[in-house]
């Protein structure tokens, strides 16, 4: 999309906000019109198209976080999200496809990146970690999803009870040091792991570039998935 549409669409893409930035500085600079439009392309964040499929491998942490499908699938995937952004609202029926194309080999981890430019981000966030200690993490996930214009804390009190969540419990959990500080620690695990927008994926622990589509995943799963056979054939005695 066109740089002031991505700007009003998804305020958080780290792209859009520094090419942006270059823009209020050349004005600020004075100048020319053509001198701007040189400093916009000299710039690293007008080339997107030359970044990897697949980064480097990084550690992120995970233990405790809401994850859906087997424990020992061979491809693990984590994706940091924020319920606000409309791309993750979208990525959702495209990671539902993928983890039902691979039903026993992809497990997919949640981590929340609430996005400081989307006022009510931060209190889903702490309102999907109060729903995964009742054990209903997923049915918060797709309630605030589909309703992801009004996250007001009235209706995700509505939205708990919905789903059947112990209201009360679920209240003193939200307000919770445990439960603030479990936002806290993913967003700084994203921070770690250089997220700068969401959605992010991490497949492998190797961050993903592509579209969060089925068409572009699945051959980089594919790929992943023969990689693994064959490090596992390699790894048979006798060879």
């Amino acid at each position: 999309m066109k740089l002031a549409e991505c700007r009003v669409m998804d305020p958080g893409c780290a792209y859009s906000t520094n090419l942006a930035t270059t823009v209020v500085e050349s004005v600020k600079a004075g100048k020319s019109k053509a001198e701007t439009f040189a400093a916009l392309d000299a710039s690293k964040w007008a080339h997107v198209q030359e970044s990897k499929m697949l980064d480097d491998a990084v550690q992120i942490p995970v233990a405790g976080a809401p994850s859906t499908g087997p424990a020992n699938a061979k491809i693990t995937i984590v994706e940091f999200s924020d319920f606000q952004c409309p791309y993750c609202a979208v990525a959702i029926g495209e990671i539902n496809a993928l983890l039902k194309a691979y039903p026993n080999q992809v497990r997919l981890i949640f981590k929340q990146f609430p996005l400081e430019t989307h006022p009510q981000a931060d209190l889903a966030a702490a309102a999907a970690i109060a729903a995964h200690k009742q054990g209903k993490f997923w049915p918060m996930h797709d309630t605030m999803f589909a309703h992801r214009n009004d996250l007001s804390r009235k209706n995700i009190l509505l939205m708990a009870k919905q789903i059947g969540l112990n209201v009360d419990q679920f209240e003193t959990d939200l307000d919770s040091t445990e439960v603030r500080e479990t936002v806290v620690r993913d967003v700084q695990d994203g921070d770690r792991a250089h997220v700068e927008g969401t959605p992010t994926l991490f497949i492998s622990g190797q961050r993903y570039n592509g579209p969060v589509t089925l068409a572009s995943l699945k051959p980089v799963i594919d790929a992943e998935l023969s990689g693994a056979q064959t490090a596992a054939a390699g790894n048979k005695p006798g060879n």
